[in-house]
C-alpha cells in the first residue's frame, strides 16, 4: 500500500492472539481492547490464533494455570484437574511449523499460554499465590523458535519507544521477504542502500558485514548471498537502536541541509533533538523535521533512506504508557 507521499510498504505478517479485537474468545468470554492492534489491521495481514481453543477448551472455560511440578512446568486447569500440557506442546508446534514465512508476533500478555513474559506460576493447582514468572507454554515455544523475529505483548506496545522498533522491524522484515522473493541481486543492493542510515543507528558492525555481503566478491549464487544477508540483518536488529545512535544519524542527516538552514531552523532542530534525548518527544517527530528538508532541498540521497520514516505515517501516534525508554 502507499502512503500519502507515494512510498509503497509491503504488509508485514503477524501472528496475533485472537482475543486481541478480532474474537470473544478468552477464557471470561471477553474480548480485549487494543489501540495498537487496532490500528494496525489496514496495514499488516495479521493471523489470529487462540491456543486455548484451538486445543479444545470451550468458551468460556474454567481458567488454567501454569503450575510447577518437579523440576518442570506443567499447565493445568484446576476445576476439571485437567493436564494440558501435552495438547498445548503439540499445538503449538504443529502450528509453529504450518505458519510459514511471519515478521512478527502480538500476543496476550500475562497469558499461562500466549504470554512471552510476567505468567504467574503457581506451586500447586490449588495454590493461592504465584511463586514465580516465566513465559506462558504457547508464547516459550514462539520465543524459542523465532527469537530473532519481534515478539511483544500488547501491553508493552503501549510504550511509543517500544512500539517505534516493533513496527520498524516488522515493516523492515517485510520488505526483505519482497526481496527475497525476486531472487535479483538488484533489489537487495536497493534495499542495502534504503536502509543504510536505519541500520547504521541499529549496529554499524552489522552494517559494514550487510554491505560486504551485498558486494558479493566471491560471486556466490543468490540464494547463498540471500541466506548470508538474511542472517545478518536479525542480528542487526536484534537490539533496538541507543538513543544515541539515532542522535549521531541525525547529525549526520543534518549536515546535508547545514549550509541551506537559518539559524533560527537549525535552532529549532536541535531543540527537538534535545527533546528527544530526554525521553519527551519521540523519535518520529524529530525525523518529521528532516523529511520536510529532504523534501524542500531535493536531497536525492536521503529521499528514499528508511530511517526517516520506517513504517507508514499513520501509524505514528505520541501517546505512551509512561514508561519512558524501558524496552
Amino acid at each position: 500500500m502507499a502512503d500519502r507521499k507515494g512510498r509503497t510498504f509491503e504488509k508485514p505478517r503477524v501472528v496475533v492472539s485472537r482475543c486481541l479485537e478480532f474474537e470473544s474468545c478468552r477464557y471470561n468470554g471477553l474480548m480485549i481492547s487494543s489501540d495498537v492492534v487496532k490500528g494496525l489491521v489496514p496495514f499488516v495481514e495479521f493471523l489470529p490464533v487462540c491456543p486455548e481453543v484451538e486445543i479444545g477448551l470451550g468458551v468460556p472455560r474454567p481458567p488454567i494455570r501454569v503450575i510447577r511440578k518437579g523440576q518442570g512446568l506443567r499447565l493445568v486447569q484446576p476445576e476439571t484437574k485437567r493436564d494440558i500440557t501435552i495438547a498445548m506442546v503439540r499445538f503449538a508446534g504443529e502450528f509453529l511449523d504450518s505458519v510459514g514465512e511471519v515478521d512478527g508476533f502480538i500476543l496476550k500478555s500475562r497469558s499461562p499460554s500466549c504470554g512471552i513474559k510476567e505468567v504467574k506460576v503457581y506451586p500447586g493447582p490449588e495454590a493461592v499465590s504465584p511463586a514465580a514468572k516465566k513465559s506462558g507454554f504457547f508464547g516459550a515455544a514462539v520465543i524459542e523458535r523465532f527469537f530473532f523475529l519481534p515478539i511483544e505483548d500488547e501491553g508493552r506496545l503501549t510504550n511509543f519507544t517500544i512500539r517505534e522498533n516493533f513496527l520498524t522491524r516488522i515493516f523492515t522484515f517485510a520488505a526483505f521477504r519482497r526481496v527475497k522473493a525476486s531472487m535479483r541481486m538488484r533489489d537487495l543492493v536497493a534495499f542495502q542502500a534504503e536502509n543504510k542510515f536505519l541500520l547504521m543507528a541499529y549496529n554499524q558492525k552489522e552494517l559494514r558485514e550487510l554491505g560486504r555481503i551485498v558486494a558479493n566478491l566471491d560471486k556466490k549464487p543468490i540464494a547463498d548471498v540471500l541466506y548470508s544477508y538474511e542472517d545478518h540483518l536479525r542480528s542487526a536488529f536484534a537490539r533496538a537502536p541507543r538513543f544515541t545512535s539515532n542522535i549521531n544519524v541525525l547529525m549526520h542527516a543534518l549536515g546535508f541541509f547545514s549550509d541551506e538552514l537559518l539559524a533560527g531552523e537549525k535552532a529549532f532542530f536541535l531543540d527537538a533533538l534535545e527533546q528527544y534525548r530526554t525521553g519527551r518527544i519521540p523519535l518520529s517527530a524529530v525525523t518529521a523535521i528532516t523529511r520536510s528538508w529532504i523534501v524542500r532541498f531535493s536531497t536525492d540521497y536521503l529521499v528514499n533512506q528508511t530511517f526517516f520514516e520506517p513504517y507508514p505515517a499513520e501509524l505514528v501516534k505520541i501517546t505512551d504508557s509512561g514508561k519512558g525508554r524501558k524496552l
